[in-house]
Parts: C-alpha cells; sequence; structure tokens
C-alpha cells in the first residue's frame, strides 16, 4: 500500500445521510441560498464520490434553494504578464475564447467547481476571471449580467447574494477563503486601493476577442497587513462577535454564515483599519 492510499483507508467512511444529518444540525435548511467552500478531503471518505457532497446539500435545501460557487477558468490568464514569453505568445495566438457553457472550471479552488459547473440545470456567469456557477431557484439571476469590470463588486453574484440574504458555508476550508469578503474590499471606503488591468479572450458577437478588464487587486491586500492576509482575521474576528455559526459535517470543521452580516462586518474591519476615505 503506497502511502497516499494508507492516508486514504484512514479517512473516515461518511454517506450521503450522515452529510445530510450533519448539515441540517449546523444550521443549512430548506429554501436557503448558499455559496459553497469545500475541502472534500477535509470531510472524510465520501461514499459515492465528490458530487454526493453536492448533492447532500440539495437535500437540504430543497428545490426552492440555490447553491453557488465560485468556479473561475482553467485557463483563466489573470496573471498573463508574469509568464514566460513563450507561453504568453501561444495564449495571445491560440487560447480559446472564454464560454460559459464550456471553458472548464478551475479545479485548483475545489474538486466540486467543475462537478457544479456541470450539474444539470447549472447557469454559470460571463465573467472570464471571477466566473460562478449555480444551481436552484435563484442560479439564473444570480450569474446573470456579472460585470466585466469589477466583477466582483456592485451587480457581481457577490453583491446578489447578500441581496438575497443568502450565506456563506465552508465546508473544511480556512477562514481565508472567503471569496465574499473580496465584495467587502470593493465597498469598503478605503482610499488608494490597489487596481489589476489584465486582458482576456471571451466572445464578442460569436468572435473571440481579447478585451481588457479592471479589478482592484484580489492577490494581495489592500494595505499591507502582518501575515500577508487578513481574510483570516475579518472572519475570526466575526466569529469572536457572535456572527455565523460552527460545527462537523463529516469530518469537516465548518461555519455558516450570513452573506450580508459578515459582509457588513469586514466593511466596517476594512474602513477601521485602513480608513475610511
Amino acid at each position: 500500500m503506497t502511502e497516499a492510499s494508507d492516508a486514504d483507508a484512514r479517512r473516515p467512511i461518511v454517506t450521503r445521510s450522515r452529510l445530510v444529518h450533519d448539515l441540517s444540525s449546523l444550521g443549512l435548511a430548506e429554501g436557503d441560498a448558499v455559496m459553497l467552500h469545500a475541502s472534500v478531503r477535509s470531510v472524510g471518505w465520501v461514499v459515492g464520490g465528490p458530487d454526493v457532497v453536492l448533492q447532500s446539500i440539495f437535500d437540504v435545501i430543497g428545490p426552492d434553494g440555490t447553491l453557488m460557487m465560485v468556479v473561475g477558468w482553467a485557463d483563466g490568464t489573470y496573471e498573463m504578464d508574469s509568464w514566460p514569453a513563450e507561453k504568453r505568445q501561444a495564449y495571445l495566438d491560440e487560447c480559446p475564447a472564454y464560454d460559459p457553457a464550456a471553458s472548464r472550471a478551475c479545479a485548483e479552488w475545489s474538486i466540486l467547481t467543475e462537478y457544479l459547473r456541470t450539474w444539470p440545470g447549472a447557469c454559470r456567469s460571463a465573467h472570464p476571471d471571477s466566473s460562478f456557477a449555480a444551481v436552484g431557484r435563484l442560479a439564473e439571476w444570480l450569474t446573470a449580467d456579472h460585470p466585466l469590470q469589477y466583477g466582483y463588486g456592485p451587480g457581481s453574484p457577490l453583491a446578489k447574494l447578500c441581496d438575497c440574504g443568502g450565506r456563506v458555508l465552508l465546508l473544511g476550508s480556512p477562514m481565508s477563503c472567503v471569496t465574499l469578503l473580496h465584495y467587502s474590499e470593493n465597498m469598503s471606503r478605503v482610499p488608494g486601493k490597489p487596481v489589476v488591468r489584465w486582458k482576456a479572450p471571451v466572445l464578442v458577437d460569436g468572435e473571440r476577442t481579447w478585451v481588457e478588464i479592471e479589478e482592484y487587486d484580489t492577490c494581495n491586500p489592500i494595505r499591507p497587513w502582518p501575515g500577508g492576509h487578513y481574510f483570516a482575521d475579518i472572519v475570526s474576528g466575526y466569529v469572536a462577535g457572535g456572527g455565523g455559526v460552527s460545527g462537523v459535517v463529516g469530518a469537516a470543521d465548518c461555519s455558516l454564515f450570513d452573506a450580508a452580516d459578515l459582509h457588513a462586518f469586514a466593511v466596517g474591519w476594512l474602513e477601521a483599519h485602513f480608513g475610511a476615505g
């Protein structure tokens, strides 16, 4: 037995019924619109495979609920300017245009991104970098009309998640992974937030076209911070003040937050630490 297979053998066995029970106990409920961040490995050895994690969430939220993830694009060009010249030129010459219906999700963000993107009835937003996929009653509305410029700001799926009373579920993922806080960075009145610009190939009237995109820098904090980033500190502070609920799903430590409430806390935190303009 290899080291990897031996480690897998030690992971707890987790079934769909166990996941449904644990998610319900955590507080996820029928009709919820929820954004998921998940580490399937942290959950345990899931009988039936990773898609069972998604199915268990659908079991709990029911037909009136909605599940959303940020799924990105496997061939995203956000960091293209830092690539070696040969790779950069190859993408300029022949990278296919981003197609919400066909372009693969970014598996580095979670093994579940591609599972959700290809789930029956899935909708996906048109932004080539901050692409979101959703399934359920509000899926089409959440992913429609995603602004190309400042794709984590007003009009984004994150803004809509807050508007509809949505929630954020961390399923074995660390508090540093809460993508919602990019919306909070957009909306905070902090002066001099760093801006990045890059190009991506998209479909314009059916033709592959390189377009320039502008966004606040999402790879680095908007201000220097001890340890490199502050997302985990924001979420930890929110939890310490009584925000959200925590529990265990399968073998994974999990948290469930109200999106609008966490966003409001994060905006206040950013403006208090970095100054309101």
